[in-house]
């Protein structure tokens, strides 16, 4: 019998409720799907920290060493500051190939301060995950979600609704983002009051894939407000996905 997929979740933002709301993605994915799941918290989970200063190290995730046994590494973090040692477990699993997927806010994942040894890492959410930290449109509003038609036949898809609306307000990523190598699976429209007049408002990709650079299959998307996953829709297409990114 070939040995279960190992998914390590890695955890850590102070805004969504994560702490709740992966461990049942993890639950459902292990019970239903024949996975070995792991999450692993920050100890600070609800202290974000906004500005650390130069050598500040707010954030604490024990367990990322068992990253060197996952099959895929799968992440919801904001504006972390992880210590060297727990950083290198990500850097040496990033640097294997294996598959990452991402939630919400780890577009801005960390938050190192200007000059500190460790500001590169600020980085993650645009070079592995495909975008960075840009705007919202407000917490008033919220998402109605389309398919992209030319994406219409990726496996990640199958089983989610043509159309579908969410709780989270839109996240801008536009233009650079997600970068020409990544392939837009959904389109998000932003509705209802928020911080700019709905005409002004783009419409944006809030899941797509691509690769890392060490070719790891990514899938990344922008969704993750808690209610977003109590939707059939958006418990589809992040079990499609990770599922995907698994090679399943």
């Amino acid at each position: 019998m070939a040995a279960k997929k190992h998914v390590v979740f890695v955890v850590g933002e102070g805004e969504y409720e994560s702490e709740r709301t992966v461990p049942g993605l993890a639950s459902e994915l292990q019970e239903k799907h024949g996975m070995r799941c792991t999450v692993l918290l920050d100890k600070h989970i609800k202290g974000d920290a906004w500005k650390p200063t130069v050598g500040q190290r707010s954030s604490d995730i024990p367990g990322l060493e068992q990253l060197a046994q996952a099959d895929l590494a799968v992440f919801y973090l904001r504006f972390r500051t992880l210590p060297q040692e727990q950083l290198a477990h990500l850097q040496k699993y990033l640097d294997s190939g294996k598959p990452v997927a991402g939630f919400r806010t780890s577009t801005h994942s960390f938050n190192y301060a200007a000059g500190d040894a460790l500001e590169k890492w600020n980085r993650f959410g645009a070079e592995t995950l495909g975008a960075p930290w840009i705007k919202h449109y407000g917490h008033e509003s919220s998402t109605d979600v389309a398919q992209i038609p030319e994406a219409a036949q990726h496996p990640i898809v199958q089983g989610v609704p043509a159309s579908f609306h969410v709780r989270s307000w839109l996240y801008h990523v536009r233009p650079e983002y997600p970068p020409k190598d990544a392939t837009p699976l959904l389109m998000g429209t932003s509705t209802g009051p928020g911080a700019e007049d709905p005409s002004k408002r783009e419409k944006n990709p809030v899941a797509w894939i691509r690769k890392t650079k060490a070719g790891g299959r990514v899938f990344f998307t922008t969704l993750g407000h808690p209610n977003d996953f109590e939707q059939a829709p958006v418990r589809t297409l992040a079990l499609n996905g990770l599922k995907w990114a698994l090679g399943d």
